[in-house]
Order: C-alpha cells, then structure tokens, then sequence
C-alpha cells in the first residue's frame, strides 16, 4: 500500500539555522544549559562511542540490574533472551540486491535484511550484558555478511522506507561491536555510506518528484534516522548536520514544524493522527530514537517547540488507551500535481495496539526530567515488558523498532527511598495527597498518598522537590499560596514552584523547615490542617513550618 500524502497547515514560524540545536549538553549525568544565543546546527566535531541509542552507563544498568534479578530489568532481559532473534546459532541470509515494493519485476525479500538487522542488534545486546562472547560473534557473522554482499536496495517508493528503516538499525547494530576483533567496520561504513545514504539523502532531497506534503511523516522519520546514525557510525559531521537540519527546517512532514501540526494544551496533534494508529505509534517511536541518537552526542532535539514531543507523545498513548482527544482538521497537498486533502476526524485503524516505542519516550520525559507522562505510563502498563523484532509478528510492521526498551531505556529514579514528612508539632499526622489536595492528616494505612520521593529541586539541584510515590511524574507545589499535587509539565513555572530549599527547623535545628524557591520570604506550614506557603515571623507558625523527614 502507497504511504502517499501531507499538510501546509498548521505550520508555526519558520527556524533559523542555528536554533536552539543545542539546547542542553550531558554532563556527568546531568544538564547543563547552553549559551543564550540559540544553535541550530551541530558544533562538535567528535563523536561519542558507543553512542547511537546507547552509551556505555547503559550497558552498565543493565548488567547490574540483570545481575540483580531486579525489575522491570530482568522481565526486559527475559523477553531478550526468549525471542529466537538474539540466539548465538542465528545464521545470516545476505543478498547482493533487496527488493522492497512491487516494481512489477523482481519479488520482495526485504524481510531478510529486516530479520537479520535484528538479530545482529539482538545478539550485540546479549553480549554487552552477559559477556557471552559467541553472542558478540554471531552479531559480527551477521553484519561482515551483509557488508561483503549487499550492493543494491531497488523496488518501488518503498525503496526509501526500506533504505531508512533497517538503514539506522544497522547502524545501531554496528556500533555494539564497533571496535571487537573480526568486525570489518570500514566496509560496513563503506556499504552504509554507498548503499543506504543515497537513497536516504534523495529521498528527503526529491522525495520521488511529488509534492513537499505527498509522504507521510514516517518516511521523513525513518530516512532522518538513518542519515543521522550513519553520520555518527561514520563519524561525519556533515551527514550528522544533514539531519538535524532537517529535522529544524524541512519540507516534509517529519521536520519538527510539520510532524507536530497542532497544540492542544498539553496535548498535541500528530501529523498521522488521522491516518491511522500504528503509523501514528511507527512515528512516535521514529523520533524518539532520532532524538535519542542525537541527545547522545550531546544535543537535545527533545525539548525542541517547548517539548512540543512529549505532547505528541501523551496524544497519542492517549487515544490508544481508549480515551477521547481534540482533533483539528488536517489540511495537506500530495501527489505530483499538489491536490488537496483533508482528514477532519481521526483515524481509528489500529487503535489499543501494542508497540515497543514507550519505554523509550518514558525513560527521558520522566526518567531524566522528572515530567509527568500520565498517558505513556498507562500504556506501559499494558505493555510492559517491550520486546523487539520478532516479538510483534512477522510483518513489517513488527520490526519498525528496534525495540527493548524495558531492557534498554529504564532509568533509576534516586533516591529510591520513599519518605514521609511529619508535623513536629502534631506528630501523629504527616503531609499527604487527597485527591490531589495537600494537607495534614493522622497516619493513614495504606499510606501511598503520604509518600514522597525527594529528589533534586527542579530548579535548582541544591533544593528539593516532592514527587508522589504512587503517581509518577506529579509534584507537590504551591498555587496562589495554597498547595496542591500537579503534574510536572515541564515548565520554568512549574519547576519554581516546586522547588524549596531545606533549611535547620524554624522551631527545632534537628528538624527541618522548607523555604520556598519562588518566595524566599515564605515557608512551607500547616495551617487548619491545610498546606499553605506563608511568610514566618520569630513568634508565630515556626513550629507549623517545621517537619520531620521520615522513611
């Protein structure tokens, strides 16, 4: 089937070439801002290795965890272990020309560079976290098979999907093994450079002599990644700066203005939406992986249009969990001559189906910014443990992703440690939630709603903020100087607001007081049982501004 089409609506201003591209740098484990000015192409001129969608700490949390039987790692690691895909015995069936789409000549047979492209990554991944070299072996056998073979990838327009998708897989699986003996690496650069790039680069550049809007986003996505982690495996800059380039200013429905057509508050139209929704999920999972690859090298793509992703992410888990959500019509011109078409309803094809594109998503929203992702953590409910290849049946659409992410993309949330805070001067009663209000109560049992993990201020790392134990993601904050349990939208405002900074108790130093980041005149207290953020003089509400941090 023809993936034809696209919008000239809904696009916002159009961005320089140097915007934003750098908006945070890693940094030992944390983020650091870039200057004020924005960059809109990439700077560094060297590359991190291992470093397309994984880096070396992370194949340390999974050793560790694996080697802890600790979940959700080791139900990810025994999805791994059972798809026949990551087995040692795994045996290459390279060809010299792979036909996706029907030119009306040759038969298909793309299936066998999809299969083996996974089964290579699967077999990498087994290795770096067992240490089972006959896995690091067969991951090899598969790749220098491929590189000595492959010469030519032909058949209709799904050449460019097929070009694109298993393109920056086999990159991906590449890079495992990029410097272990036996493993050719300048030829299989070599073939990606000559044999996938091409066909990358003239896709996005022609786009098969349709209008800019003909493709659905996917073909866009797909052809980016691979550009994008060719030009890390390769160590090119200029392929690397092709990409994300692309992904700011692009014609077609996968730049970041087009793949995004509408904002819904804190939700967000994906260009596919009225499609239907394994493509929306195709799409979702595509650009993770592109912004993930990219966030390696030290750029965030992530928090491009005011995180406009996460939006788009939470949509569409929304609507695939079987809730309702706003709908704009989409307006796009396809074809060779730019003929109009609209969706104005979304497309219910594929609803509730499970794909392994979450995880990922989650682990950087959530699990290094701390943002609520209420949609996406339901759907990782229902799906959890993610597999990949092999798992989601035998078509095409079952190997879209690589896939994994239980396994691969779950961050530890520190300190792991659940707290309570108690009244020092009611010290039967601790702050909890109650529907989403803050207020002092006697223990409660269970106590869910009365556990908090502290972690780092999100404004300021030297303060402390307050995320729910059993609602993942939502924060105490203050609002009008009362205080509630929100989400963490990820704004400026929001993170102020949550932040506060521990100090000696106003009433008693072995205790502890919290002074508020936005206020620092104001403290945290109870007042007629109710949370509320107010000023503290020397003789009245210092023993309500006083707790106790207990575990």
């Amino acid at each position: 089937m023809s993936d034809l089409h696209q919008t000239e609506s809904g696009r916002g201003p159009s961005f320089g070439r140097r915007n934003l591209f750098r908006g945070a740098i890693v940094v030992a484990g944390g983020l650091a801002a870039a200057g004020a000015g924005g960059i809109g192409i990439a700077q560094a001129q060297s590359f991190t290795h291992p470093g397309l969608l994984l880096q070396a700490d992370d194949f340390d949390r999974m050793r560790s965890t694996v080697q802890a039987n600790r979940e959700p790692w080791i139900s990810g690691w025994n999805r791994l272990t059972n798809n026949s895909h990551s087995f040692s015995s795994w045996q290459p069936r390279a060809v010299e020309r792979i036909i996706r789409g029907n030119n009306g000549t040759d038969p298909e047979n793309y299936w066998l560079l999809m299969n083996d492209m996974h089964a290579a990554y699967q077999n990498g991944l087994r290795w770096k976290i067992s240490g089972d070299t006959a896995h690091r072996d067969a991951a090899i056998r598969i790749l220098n098979a491929w590189s000595g073979t492959l010469r030519e990838i032909g058949g209709w327009t799904e050449t460019s999907l097929a070009a694109g998708i298993y393109g920056y897989q086999a990159a991906n699986a590449a890079e495992l093994v990029r410097g272990e003996p036996g493993f050719d690496r300048a030829r299989f650069q070599s073939m990606l450079a000559n044999v996938f790039y091409p066909l990358n680069n003239d896709f996005l550049v022609r786009r098969h002599g349709t209008c800019d809007g003909h493709y659905w986003a996917n073909w866009d996505l797909c052809n980016m990644a691979a550009i994008l982690a060719i030009g890390i495996f390769n160590d090119d800059q200029a392929k690397v700066d092709e990409a994300i380039e692309y992904f700011w200013n692009g014609k077609g429905q996968g730049s970041i203005q087009h793949v995004v057509p509408f904002i819904h508050g804190d939700l967000a139209q994906w260009q596919e939406s009225g499609r239907d929704q394994a493509h929306s999920m195709m799409g979702i999972g595509l650009m993770a992986e592109f912004m993930e690859m990219a966030w390696n090298q030290g750029v965030d793509l992530y928090s491009a249009r005011d995180h406009a992703f996460a939006k788009a992410a939470e949509y569409v888990a929304r609507y695939n969990n079987g809730h309702d959500v706003p709908f704009t019509k989409f307006v796009w011109y396809n074809g060779h001559n730019c003929a109009y078409n609209e969706q104005t309803v979304i497309g219910e094809g594929g609803r509730g189906q499970g794909r392994p594109v979450w995880e990922l998503v989650y682990s950087h929203y959530y699990g290094r910014l701390g943002r609520a992702m209420p949609n996406v953590w339901e759907m990782l409910g229902k799906i959890r443990p993610e597999g990949g290849g092999g798992d989601y049946g035998s078509t095409s659409g079952g190997f879209d992703s690589l896939g994994l992410g239980t396994l691969a993309y779950v961050q530890e949330r520190k300190p792991v440690a659940l707290n309570r805070l108690q009244s020092y001067n009611l010290q039967d009663r601790h702050v909890r939630h109650a529907y989403y209000d803050v207020r002092l109560d006697a223990s409660i049992s269970p106590a869910a709603d009365a556990q908090f993990r502290l972690v780092p201020g999100l404004a300021d790392k030297t303060g402390v903020s307050f995320e729910a134990a059993n609602v993942p993601g939502y924060y105490l904050r203050h609002y009008s100087y009362d205080f509630r349990l929100d989400p963490n939208n990820g704004s400026s405002v929001f993170a102020a607001d949550a932040t506060f900074h521990p100090v000696p108790g106003l009433a008693d130093g072995s205790w502890t007081s919290f002074r508020s980041h936005t206020h620092p005149d104001r403290y945290i207290r109870h007042y007629d049982y109710l949370l509320k953020l107010d000023p503290i003089t020397t003789t009245t509400g210092r023993a309500d501004a006083t707790f106790r941090i207990t575990s």
